[in-house]
């Protein structure tokens, strides 16, 4: 074994240091150092109002003090909370990707030359009668230049084809963040927006057919949807404990998702807001657990290893759950829309970011069209490409239709990555909000846009307590660190079947 290294080694290893030198300096100066001093302010009282240099006060170690008033600190959980909620927008997002998807990979040109002009004048009547209809409304010119700018971009589209749409679509994504989110805001402004200027004249035709509706209609309507529920989550469980039955499904992929789909069951207080609707629904929904809770009891005919199946649970029993939650919501939608209606002035277009109930969802649809011409879209049109004709024509072959071809062929084939692109849009979701929150609302109103990054940026920044905002930060990091984990130990196996 040789110990010493000769003079050309010890040359080369020199210059391929010196090479490396700036990238290892910056590393250490703006990364690695900057991270241990964030850990060390974690655990002291570091408060820039009370340690700087026009007062003689020391900072003082507080051990796990930090952290446990991060826990006992209502504002984090509200803000923690704020985060969540805004990543109840990742599957309609990761949906609307894969929609864009399936729309581009196929080329309408290659098509009869019939058909192609068909689509193109179609295209045109229709982008016309939406301009007709904007000018005829008196709406702003704000409302038309975006409504023309929309039509141009389908036009275009429609003469250029897939490379054009294709381009349109992923515009969004490399056009500076800041810029898209100003424009985002005159979008949402409640006085002249081109949103409330389309949708106030929907509203007003809307409130007097809706003021007729009497409150017991629409507490039967409301029940109705209650039931529709109940049956939705039999249906879910069912299908699920099925699959574990039939050793589809392992116990890992059964816990995850029948606890996504317990969830929206443990909302008693929203179940039991209309007595028959929301204990028929109820009734059939525990049903189903109960049915679930006599298989496990039974057996299962086959087994599986533990994480097969954890795809499915993940991504369609996570979009029952939305289902769910979206029909509850619906509800109280219902129940109110006849008082909304009889009340001065009927309805009115929302205030969007000026309101607490409606800027976390503006921020959503938002985010939503951001989604679907994202990198996201680009890594469905890979796996798109990648699917192998032959099982497309084995479909053809057994009769399968549009809908079969989609379930059986290509969502399997996709599952990998729909698995990668979950997990980086939740490790994405826990960190974000910020450069949002910051531009457009200010984290308001009443701090119902506030996420854990804005939480920190203004401990830190604003109000001068290092210590906690590091505490906060350090927290976040563990969330986002179990994600990682979760997705190395399940996401290559996923990413490459």
């Amino acid at each position: 074994m040789r110990l010493r290294w000769s003079r050309n080694e010890i040359k080369n290893t020199t210059i391929g240091m010196v090479f490396l030198l700036p990238n290892i300096l910056g590393f250490l100066i703006f990364t690695a150092i900057p991270l241990f001093i964030s850990l060390f302010m974690a655990f002291t009282d570091w408060n820039l109002e009370m340690h700087n240099m026009f007062r003689s006060g020391s900072v003082k170690m507080v051990g796990f003090g930090n952290f446990i008033k991060l826990f006992t600190d209502p504002d984090f959980s509200f803000f923690l909370g704020n985060t969540l909620f805004l990543m109840l927008g990742i599957p309609f997002g990761v949906a609307g990707s894969l929609g864009a998807a399936l729309l581009l990979n196929h080329n309408f040109k290659t098509g009869s030359r019939r058909l192609y002009w068909i689509i193109i004048l179609t295209v045109v009547m229709t982008a016309s009668c939406l301009m007709m209809l904007c000018v005829g409304m008196a709406t702003s010119a704000l409302t038309i230049i975006v409504c023309g700018v929309a039509g141009a971009a389908i036009i275009g589209g429609a003469f250029g084809g897939q490379s054009v749409y294709r381009t349109l679509f992923y515009l969004p994504s490399f056009t500076s963040g800041v810029a898209t989110f100003i424009l985002w805001k005159k979008l949402y402004s409640p006085e002249n927006g081109p949103i409330n200027n389309v949708l106030q004249p929907l509203l007003d035709y809307i409130t007097p057919v809706a003021a007729k509706l009497s409150p017991g209609m629409a507490a039967f309507l409301a029940g109705a949807l209650l039931v529709i529920m109940g049956i939705g989550a039999f249906l879910a469980v069912f299908r699920r404990v099925r699959l574990w039955h039939l050793g589809e499904c392992g116990i890992l992929g059964l816990v995850i998702g029948m606890g996504l789909l317990i969830t929206p069951l443990l909302c008693c207080r929203l179940w039991s807001a209309l007595s028959w609707g929301g204990y028929w629904g109820f009734a059939i929904a525990a049903l189903g657990v109960c049915f679930a809770v006599f298989q496990l009891w039974r057996g299962r005919s086959f087994r599986s290893v533990y994480d097969y199946g954890l795809t499915d649970a993940v991504i369609i029993d996570g979009m029952f759950m939305l289902g769910l939650f979206c029909l509850l919501g619906l509800t109280n939608v219902v129940m109110a829309m006849p008082v909304e209606a009889n009340a001065p002035g009927g309805y009115i277009a929302p205030k969007w970011l000026a309101d607490y109930y409606w800027a976390k969802p503006a921020l959503m649809l938002m985010g939503f069209w951001g989604a679907i011409g994202s990198n996201n879209m680009l890594l469905y049109l890979a796996g798109l490409s990648g699917i192998s004709q032959d099982l497309y024509e084995a479909a053809d072959i057994d009769g399968a239709t549009p809908f079969q071809r989609f379930w059986h062929v290509t969502w399997p084939q996709l599952s990998g990555v729909t698995f990668f692109i979950l997990i980086m849009s939740i490790m994405s979701g826990l960190q974000g909000g910020f450069e949002t929150a910051r531009v457009m609302t200010n984290g308001g109103p009443a701090g119902s846009t506030t996420t854990l990054a804005y939480y920190i940026y203004n401990e830190g920044f604003a109000t001068g307590r290092l210590g906690y905002a590091s505490a906060v930060s350090w927290t976040l990091f563990a969330m986002v660190f179990a994600v990682t984990i979760f997705n190395w130990k399940f996401g290559n196996k996923y990413t490459n079947d």
